[in-house]
């Protein structure tokens, strides 16, 4: 990096607040913030371990190269743009067998894209061009970034009249991850749902209705992308589930959610809660208060799956158990208390967790399922969560201050999940929606 890149810590920036700088055309130059939580565990040796044995370190290295020779702000924007659409493709790639091999972490690994766009985000972030940079234009960078290497700026489904018209064709599937978190209890962790998004993207599955083509992104685990307005980490683009859905839900025939849920067992959540938990995220920021949404005042305190779970559920789908997850916690009606209720919530109550829990999973499902309901789909269009299994280690490679970053039962196990959750989509695209 040049020398105009600096990092200054939280006093520096204090002290800077009300002072200007020169201006170049219409940007004002403004100081750069400091990296955000999830970018200072960067340099920890795991993502580095990581980085290198995917090759992913490379890519890092040389966005970081061409950021420094951009001599506008319309130049940076079309690295950026480029770059995290580059990104994406190459993560897809890899975990689909395509490409260089870019060193020896199985190809079906989440974790280079993970810490490669965080190497990304962070000289965004950080980066002070002697054309002078403002708050608003480094915030539209960052977004473009996050957007495009996620792949929500990538979705591409087959032309024509299909989606929940019924009309004969390729069928379209739309499915969402998550990156890896809990980093701080196992900076090693990597996220399932994140890796069937990478091994699924423009793949096609094959259906008792018909070929199905599969589409995804991948969305960060921070309240406030979710919630919309002003993140450390993301900028002003908030709302991400909705801005990336929105567009798409007409045209398809079928989405889930996805994300990481509990040891040896997939769940498909019957109920999704109006309710933030508090749970710290990878920003280590918490949120405890009702789901922000639009128009608050029309906001059910609950959300339920169109997925055919009965046909899932009944399907030999892969070696773990999956569940139709009925179980909520609720305050009753005329209560004070929550209570957990095994078959669903009570008419009136307050959620306070969804069968898929108080955290960004159950908000997600919550996020999808309320679009899909106001856009009036929720007869002719399935859609629900997934929650699969953790992901876990071999037995002897549990402790994450002496374990290595893999081993074979841990890609055996990553595996094993993508395939079972394909599945589970052949299925669903197969059966009629759940009212």
């Amino acid at each position: 990096m040049n020398s105009l890149r600096v990092r200054i810590g939280v006093l520096g920036l204090a002290l800077l607040a009300g002072l200007s700088a020169p201006t170049t055309g219409a940007a004002a130059a403004e100081a750069a913030p400091a990296p955000t939580v999830e970018e200072q565990r960067l340099d920890k040796t795991v993502p580095q371990e990581i980085l290198r044995r995917s090759g992913f370190d490379v890519l890092a290295t040389e966005f970081g190269r061409d950021l420094d020779a951009a001599g506008s702000y319309a130049q940076a924007r079309r690295i950026v743009v480029r770059e995290a659409s580059a990104l994406w493709r190459r993560a897809v790639e890899r975990a689909q067998g395509r490409g260089p091999e870019g060193g020896d972490l199985s190809r079906d690994d989440d974790r280079p894209l993970y810490w490669a766009r965080l190497s990304m985000t962070r000289d965004v972030r950080t980066w002070e061009p002697g054309f002078g940079l403002s708050e608003a234009r480094r915030a539209a960078l960052l977004d473009a970034l996050e957007r495009g290497s996620r792949g929500q700026t990538d979705i591409r489904h087959p032309r024509g009249d299909h989606g929940i018209s019924g009309v004969s064709g390729v069928r379209r599937i739309l499915v969402t991850g998550f990156d890896p978190f809990t980093l701080d209890r196992d900076i090693r962790i990597s996220n399932p749902s994140g890796a069937t998004a990478l091994a699924l993207d423009g793949t096609v599955i094959e259906t008792a209705d018909g070929p199905a083509r599969v589409e995804t992104a991948v969305f960060p685990v921070r309240w406030q992308d979710f919630a919309g307005g002003t993140s450390q980490a993301f900028g002003t683009g908030g709302g991400t589930v909705e801005r990336t859905l929105r567009p798409y839900l007409k045209q398809v025939d079928l989405f889930t959610t996805v994300s990481q849920g509990r040891v040896g067992r997939f769940d498909i959540e019957r109920t999704n809660g109006a309710w933030r938990g508090g749970f710290g995220d990878n920003e280590n920021v918490s949120r405890t208060e009702t789901i922000p949404v639009a128009d608050p005042a029309s906001q059910p305190q609950w959300t339920t799956t169109t997925l055919p779970y009965e046909e899932i559920v009944a399907a030999d789908t892969g070696r773990f158990p999956v569940y139709d997850n009925t179980s909520v916690t609720e305050i009753p009606a005329g209560a004070t208390q929550a209570v957990v209720r095994p078959e669903g919530p009570t008419p009136g109550s307050t959620a306070r967790a969804g069968g898929g829990g108080d955290y960004l999973s159950n908000e997600i499902a919550y996020r999808a399922t309320l679009l899909r309901d106001r856009l009036g789909l929720h007869d002719v269009l399935p859609g629900g969560h997934v929650h699969t299994p953790v992901l876990q280690f071999g037995t002897g490679n549990t402790d994450p201050a002496t374990g290595s970053v893999t081993d074979p039962e841990f890609v055996r196990n990553r595996l094993d999940i993508i395939a079972q959750v394909r599945t589970i989509l052949k299925v669903a695209a197969g059966s009629p929606v759940t009212g």
